[in-house]
């Protein structure tokens, strides 16, 4: 035991003095947020050589209780990288991850424990429902579409980040304890606020003026009948923002915590680095280059990505204590270099061992990667499954160039995911487009502009064509996208117009640093 942790504090030091841009490189480009066809089916993982066994979520519990049938003995001659990724190659892996009590979330990913009507959104998890185009939705919450970091029971939620225990919230940022707020940032405890910043518990304010009941609702009516600038009016919040109820913390929108640099929604962490969208509901403490954490608890966690627990470390979707170099495991320890294991305790590469001779292998495993000079390291860029410029990483810092991350080994996507356009579907532009820019798929029959199929009727009603549900749509990038029906009904439930960007392009809007 005392030999684990003296690893344990090697790995520890080292990750404490992370660079930040070094951080979203090495550890951010591990979470995909980009779907694609892979062998059939829809996938977190584009089809390369990398992965050779991507099953259907589906088909994967056939596979779950039997992973340790592919373990392999540890091979001294080979480092641990190494060793790790003749594993990696023949375990069976998830097209998208999907745990626990889940309806009709086949298109999402990460969707677990309670997550009901999940669409083409990441992490979307505890008792959540009618979620759409969102990253990191948990807690109780309903009705959310284009956001990202919605937590603790907050409904009617769009285009918005940094929600929580809200109530009908529009193109917003920062918010908390709020209701009926439209285009704000930095708002708590309010209720009936447009265009305003940085307001505690107020009401009936625009621009923040306060105004009567009376004046308001009508001001408030002339503000919102120019739909056509909703999007602008987000996109130009003001990029600032306020850490609450924190102390000695740097980053941005950084809540309950203590002691942390380089926070991004933060939340309930204590001592702590390099963290995005990260935290939990009785704290964490020790957390340090890590990435979408959410959970009761969990302290010690470095170099992480998606999970909860305590005492890990260089790990990726975990739900467990002591786990080292491994990737998506549910209720184990002890494991290192395991993937896709469940239950299980003190497997090194999935190979089931005593406690005794799990200690003693560890350790001179251990004691090779200090000597290849791995021991700290996340796992390499020849391993990473995903293009670059389609992860977190990308999302988080777009001036990473193509020729400076293929230059470390990364893949880079150069040509846009093909879209199952039905033969005959007719395509409609987010803005009128000129013909010669128009990409190759869209030159058939054309249906106009998203302005053909929206509008206020005679009696001032705002109305969306349902028309629209049968179109395929084409943004000024040239990206496809389509409205569902439960985007339209939430759409002319609260008069919102049709998104003029596709669902990514709108995740993407919500990162600001």
């Amino acid at each position: 035991m005392q030999d684990l942790k003296i690893w344990e504090e090697k790995i520890k030091e080292k990750r404490k003095n992370t660079n930040f841009r070094d951080f979203v490189k090495e550890i951010c480009s591990w979470y995909s947020v980009m779907f694609y066809k892979n062998k059939g089916n829809v996938s977190k993982y584009p089809e390369t050589k990398k992965l050779l066994n991507i099953v259907s979520t589906k088909d994967y519990v056939n596979f779950l209780d039997t992973m340790t049938d592919y373990w392999r003995d540890y091979d001294f001659y080979i480092n641990f990288f190494e060793n790790y990724k003749k594993l990696f190659q023949i375990v069976p892996l998830q097209s998208l991850i999907q745990w626990g009590e889940r309806e009709n979330i086949e298109f999402s990913e990460s969707a677990w424990w309670g997550a009901k009507n999940s669409y083409l959104s990441f992490i979307s998890c505890f008792n959540v429902e009618n979620i759409l185009y969102s990253l990191q939705v948990k807690g109780f919450c309903k009705n959310v579409l284009n956001s990202v970091q919605v937590w603790d029971n907050s409904e009617n939620i769009y285009m918005c980040s940094g929600v929580t225990k809200s109530y009908k919230i529009f193109y917003s940022r920062f918010i908390t304890n709020c209701s009926d707020i439209w285009f704000c940032t930095n708002m708590i405890g309010c209720k009936n606020c447009i265009l305003c910043n940085d307001l505690d518990n107020q009401s009936y304010c625009i621009k923040n003026k306060q105004y009567s009941k009376e004046e308001y609702k009508e001001k408030k009516e002339k503000y919102l009948w120019d739909k056509s600038n909703f999007l602008s009016l987000f996109l130009n919040l003001k990029k600032r923002w306020a850490n609450l109820m924190s102390k000695n913390s740097i980053g941005t929108w950084i809540i309950k915590s203590s002691n942390i640099m380089n926070g991004f929604y933060v939340y309930n962490v204590h001592n702590g680095k390099n963290l995005v969208i990260f935290g939990s509901i009785e704290g964490n403490k020790f957390a340090y280059d890590s990435l979408l954490g959410w959970g009761t608890n969990g302290d010690y966690l470095y170099a992480t990505i998606n999970g909860w627990w305590e005492n890990v470390y260089c790990s990726d979707a975990f739900i467990g204590t002591n786990i080292y170099y491994s990737y998506y495991l549910v209720n184990c320890s002890f494991c290192l270099g395991c993937i896709w294991l469940k239950n299980k305790s003190f497997c090194i590469l999935n190979k089931q061992y005593s406690k005794e001779e799990w200690y003693e292998l560890a350790d001179k495993i251990f004691v090779q990667m200090e000597k290849d000079w791995i021991l700290w390291d996340f796992f390499p860029w020849e391993l990473n499954p995903f293009y670059f410029n389609d992860t977190m990483a990308y999302l988080i810092d777009d001036s990473f160039t193509k020729e400076e991350v293929e230059k470390k080994g990364f893949m880079w996507r150069d040509e846009k995911i093909k879209v199952d356009i039905p033969e005959g579907a007719e395509i409609v532009y987010s803005t009128p487009p000129a013909r010669s820019s128009l990409p190759p798929q869209s030159r058939g029959t054309q249906g106009g502009v998203l302005s053909d199929y929206q509008g206020f009727d005679s009696s001032g009603n705002w109305k969306i064509n349902p028309e629209i549900l049968k179109k395929v749509i084409v943004d000024s990038k040239g990206d496809y996208y389509k409205i569902v029906q439960m985007e339209y009904d939430f759409l002319m439930k609260y008069g919102l117009p049709l998104p003029e960007i596709h669902w990514l392009e709108r995740i993407k809007s919500s990162f600001i640093f």
